[in-house]
């Protein structure tokens, strides 16, 4: 009898898996939808409860899916920060692609190269992996997105709105696929990268600055009209984005093809402002995240509080399609799928293991001596935030005489840049443009503004030391160069863009070299700011003319 029962239970068995794997088989592997916006920070989306940014589209996908409250960029950057998303791997795990404008190795396979040889229909339409240049083995160009689909144009609202029509090219891209094949989609758009065409937010987008409440300008910033009407500008630009967003969803449904489609909404590092976008703070790294899946997320309008990083996105994209990571070609990966959040069935804090990320970068933009950057990393766990400045010689933002040109121009620029006049407001230039300490310690949870550094003061010796051994270890770990010695190696590479290549000493010379995203304005004399440090010490009282 034993026999007989042991008998039927493996038949079933076998049935059971050739029903499974049958099933399996019939389940059509998922289109993915993602979409960058360019230079976002969480909050500026009205899902987060931002209330002067209308934010629609991106409203539906978090109610129809899932809203991250904790994602975070590796590094703060365009460049890099697309690379990490690329690749599953961080910045100090990318060679020269850790820095701004790289020659990206050969080496390193990207996820959207990987889908493409992995039967996926591939391309993108805006901005892809930029500023850099990738090449293949034998020289020729690489595109680390495989197909552009930017033909179609548009007239944009104002002249620095990309004139690309991003969803009239999704509509090309998606004609072209064969109609069981499924798609991986990036729409990168350039909005809201400076530059803003000034007041559009007020005088197109129907804005008032009244909407901006003190509240929300950073403590970092002076609560002036100019830096809310800047403001508005940038509302104005994630306006147009997710307007874009909208369209595509409409032809997706149109298309049949919404029901079976991941999408994922995010941007690649904090909004071109001050103190924010290249720099390693709260509000550089923490970005919005939203996800929606009708045929995979079931349990929806979750909000996931997990921290998360953009490593996670590969192996996630890799997993939805059934493809593993050994068969996938790409170098190994150190993020991790972000399915068994997808998958749940609530919200809140999900795992216990994902409960922090690491940061960091090397350099981004040009404007200091020897084409130096301005090396960071960092940890944030359990609402803290802990940074470590290896070369705190350097200015952090870039050299004053330069223009500090790892923070884009603009009317806040401006604004905190002329704040250096006065001992009243020159804590503003300070904290944007200031030198800083080598060691950084925020509550993020009760200080996101990180204004109190909290690395100096007696109680939280303990935190500090134990989240700089966590960081080392887990550096260590990845082999990041820096905890090696080698950090040297990672201020070797050169920029891709020659015009880049010893910027600051022909500058110095008075060669006329681009700099395209800073203002005659912007630019300061060393000696100038040192004696207003002086003046705000209350070492002297001298009054310079502002020149």
């Amino acid at each position: 009898m034993k026999g007989i029962k042991l008998f039927i239970l493996v038949v079933s068995g076998f049935a059971l898996t050739a029903l499974s794997c049958t099933e399996k088989k019939e389940i059509p592997k998922p289109n993915i939808l993602f979409a960058i916006m360019d230079d976002v920070t969480y909050m500026h989306m009205s899902a987060y409860g931002c209330d002067w940014v209308n934010t629609p589209n991106f409203d539906r996908i978090a109610s129809e899916g899932i809203l991250f409250q904790n994602a975070y960029t590796p590094n703060a950057k365009c460049g890099p920060s697309r690379s990490n998303i690329l690749t599953g791997r961080n910045s100090w795990q990318l060679e020269e692609a850790v820095n701004h404008w790289a020659d990206f190795p050969v080496k390193f396979k990207t996820v959207a190269e990987s889908l493409s040889e992995n039967g996926y229909h591939v391309g993108y339409t805006g901005k892809g992996w930029a500023p850099g240049i990738a090449k293949n083995e034998d020289g020729s160009p690489r595109d680390l997105l495989v197909n552009r689909y930017i033909e179609i144009k548009l007239t944009p609202p104002t002249a620095h709105i990309s004139n690309v029509d991003y969803a009239a090219n999704f509509e090309v891209f998606l004609n072209e696929k064969e109609s069981e094949e499924p798609f991986f989609f990036w729409y990168g758009g350039l909005e809201p990268h400076r530059g803003y065409e000034y007041g559009s937010g007020i005088a197109k987008g129907g804005k008032n600055v009244a909407q901006v409440k003190d509240e929300d300008i950073f403590s970092f910033w002076p609560k002036v009209d100019s830096v809310r009407t800047d403001l508005l500008d940038y509302a104005f630009e994630i306006e147009y984005f997710d307007k874009q967003l909208g369209k595509m969803l409409d032809q997706l449904e149109a298309a049949g093809e919404l029901e079976n489609t991941l999408i994922i909404v995010t941007s690649d590092n904090g909004m071109a402002f001050p103190r924010i976008k290249g720099q390693e703070y709260e509000y550089s790294n923490h970005l919005p995240l939203a996800m929606m899946w009708p045929a995979g997320i079931k349990s929806t309008g979750r909000k996931v509080e997990d921290l998360v990083s953009f490593i996670d996105l590969a192996p996630t994209f890799l997993e939805v399609a059934g493809i593993s990571e050994e068969s996938s070609g790409m170098e190994a990966i150190t993020g991790r799928s972000l399915t068994d959040l997808m998958y749940a069935d609530k919200g809140g804090q999900l795992t216990e293991d994902r409960n922090f990320v690491v940061i960091g970068k090397e350099r981004h933009d040009v404007g200091r001596p020897n084409d130096e950057g301005y090396p960071i990393r960092g940890m944030i766990k359990d609402g803290m935030l802990y940074l470590k400045n290896f070369k705190t010689d350097r200015w952090p933002a870039g050299n004053p005489e330069t223009g500090y040109l790892n923070t884009d121009g603009g009317a806040t620029k401006t604004v905190v840049l002329n704040s250096i006049y006065s001992p009243d407001t020159f804590k503003y230039w300070n904290w944007s443009f200031g030198k800083r300490n080598e060691e950084e310690l925020f509550d993020i949870k009760n200080d996101p503004d990180c204004m109190r550094n909290l690395a100096q003061e007696e109680e939280f010796q303990d935190l500090l030391k134990t989240m700089r051994r966590e960081l080392v270890t887990e550096l260590t770990e990845q082999g990041d160069p820096r905890m090696f010695g080698k950090g040297d190696l990672l201020e070797s590479y050169t920029y891709t863009d020659k015009n880049s290549v010893n910027f600051y000493e022909r500058y110095m010379n008075g060669e006329k070299v681009n700099f395209g995203w800073v203002r005659k304005t912007d630019f300061q004399n060393v000696s100038e700011i040192e004696t207003y440090q002086q003046m705000e010490k209350g070492k002297n009282s001298i009054q310079l003319d502002k020149k």
